[in-house]
Parts: structure tokens; C-alpha cells; sequence
């Protein structure tokens, strides 16, 4: 059985608590909007995604003209799977 938290440990708690948000709000900085940062990130996140989507357009059209594999010209370029 739970023992019960007495109106004055609950409050002290509730007070440690507001402190230590407010110790890390100041930490992070006053302006910091995660929902801000979450989208600037996806916004680049997208532009990776277009950008390595292109690149990967090239390398196919390149492995065509060169009569060979896209995986041949990774191979050729120094490229790897993480690229």
C-alpha cells in the first residue's frame, strides 16, 4: 500500500519541481520555442532529402551514359551507403 504524502511534502515537492524547471528553462534560454526548432529541423531535413534525391537522379543518368551500375559508380566517386 502507497503511504500517503502529507498537503506540506506535496507542496514542498511542488515547489522543488517548479524550481528545477525553471534552473532548466534558464539553461535552454529564454526564446527557445521547441515547436520553432522542431519545424526549422524537418524544413532542413526536406532540403536534404531533395538535394540527395537529385544527386541520386545524376548518378543514375551518369551510370547510363558510362553503360554501367549506380553501384559501380559510388564505388568510383568514393561514395558509400551513408552518402
Amino acid at each position: 500500500m502507497h503511504a500517503a504524502i502529507s498537503k506540506k511534502n506535496q507542496q514542498a515537492r511542488a515547489i522543488a519541481l517548479q524550481l528545477e524547471i525553471d534552473r532548466l528553462q534558464e539553461k535552454l534560454g529564454e526564446r527557445v520555442d521547441a515547436e520553432k526548432i522542431v519545424k526549422r529541423h524537418i524544413q532542413l531535413l526536406h532540403r536534404y532529402n531533395e538535394a540527395k534525391d537529385a544527386a541520386q537522379i545524376l548518378i543514375g543518368r551518369l551510370a547510363t551514359i558510362k553503360q554501367t551500375t549506380i553501384r559501380q559508380i559510388h564505388e568510383d566517386y568514393g561514395l558509400n551507403d551513408d552518402d
